[in-house]
């Protein structure tokens, strides 16, 4: 069975991080603590480790796996017209449980999925995340367990679901490491959609709306969950089984990517706020982010429009505008006009 490596001290941490960059650098998945819960990661820009990632998780290409990155300024060279409020939310929360939802640079040479454009970045708040994201770059990372079951919370639990799929298992300690923060939904990252004019919070998490719109006054509290509309604590609402407790946070931002691309679907079956099922397990991550996502508030709110075309293009876009179609270079490199009426 697949190795698990210790980072409990400095030595242990430095071999752990360069044993982790030779697996990356093969096109192979690891199991790495963050700050949240364990996540399962690969190259960002390796096809073969997505889906290497893709197929140990049991998922399909239709949910994509965030990106996690070492610092803030990486953004820049993902993400695509970034706004200014995408930056001030990064700049105030990262590194941080906030997972930042952009448009991606449409030159990069990935394939993260169905992606439709866009891409989930974070940078983590964990010490051995962001040594191996120091020497390896950004990878794409979910969270380290099969799609539907629980995230995992140490190195065990995730070997114990991912087994010989994954090449390497980095272990420090139970995670999340912390405790809920005050007013806060989960200790999982708050998701929040900044391709639009407006943002808007997918996945409430442990950054509270409050403390967005502190930066950010004109953030969009989109589907406010049960536990925030009655005043539950989010303690009693893990309790209970609520949304909060059975949501991992990597499985949240890709299943809300997920979901915004299809507007018009109809919501999926009630799942009773995150109750468990009958033979007492919990909803899949992504049904229940699903759910949070597309149902609609049970009070009336401005209308918020996220709906920037989001359909697969072959064509990449800078700065809103079209890029020669393939057609229209051969032309030109043959001495024809544009064709601009076609």
């Amino acid at each position: 069975m697949s190795e698990i490596r210790s980072c409990g001290t400095p030595q242990e941490l430095e071999a752990a991080v360069t044993e982790a960059a030779g697996v990356v650098a093969d096109g192979e998945c690891l199991v790495l603590p963050t700050d949240t819960v364990y996540g399962i990661g690969c190259d960002a820009f390796s096809a073969p480790g997505v889906q290497g990632l893709l197929g140990a998780k049991g998922r399909t290409r239709e949910m994509p796996p965030p990106v996690l990155i070492a610092r803030p300024e990486v953004i820049d060279g993902l993400a695509d017209q970034i706004s200014d409020d995408a930056r001030a939310l990064a700049q105030a929360f990262w590194p941080g449980a906030l997972t930042i939802i952009c448009w991606a640079q449409p030159t990069l040479g990935w394939d993260l999925g169905e992606t439709h454009g866009t891409v989930a970045l974070r940078v983590p708040d964990d010490a051995v995340t962001r040594a191996v994201l120091e020497r390896v770059g950004p990878m794409a990372v979910s969270s380290a367990n099969q799609t539907g079951m629980p995230a995992a919370r140490t190195a065990e639990q995730a070997r114990e679901m991912l087994q010989d799929r994954v090449a390497l298992y980095l272990d420090d300690g139970p995670r999340p490491a912390g405790e809920v923060p005050a007013g806060a939904q989960d200790v999982a990252s708050t998701i929040v959609d900044c391709t639009g004019e407006t943002p808007v919070v997918l996945r409430h998490g442990a950054i509270t709306l409050a403390r967005l719109r502190e930066v950010v006054p004109n953030v969009d509290g989109g589907t406010e969950p049960a536990a925030a509309a009655t005043g539950e604590s989010p303690e009693a609402a893990a309790a209970a089984g609520g949304a909060g407790a059975a949501v991992s946070d990597d499985d949240a931002a890709a299943s809300t990517q997920s979901a915004r691309q299809n507007p018009e679907a109809n919501a999926p079956e009630s799942f009773g706020e995150g109750a468990p099922l009958s033979d007492g397990s919990t909803p899949a991550d992504e049904d229940l982010v699903a759910d949070l996502v597309r149902s609609s508030p049970s009070e009336a709110r401005p209308f918020v429009d996220q709906g920037r075309e989001r359909t697969p293009d072959t064509e990449p876009r800078w700065d809103g505008t079209g890029a020669l179609s393939m057609e229209e270079a051969q032309r030109l490199v043959a001495g024809e006009p544009e064709n601009h009426g076609a």
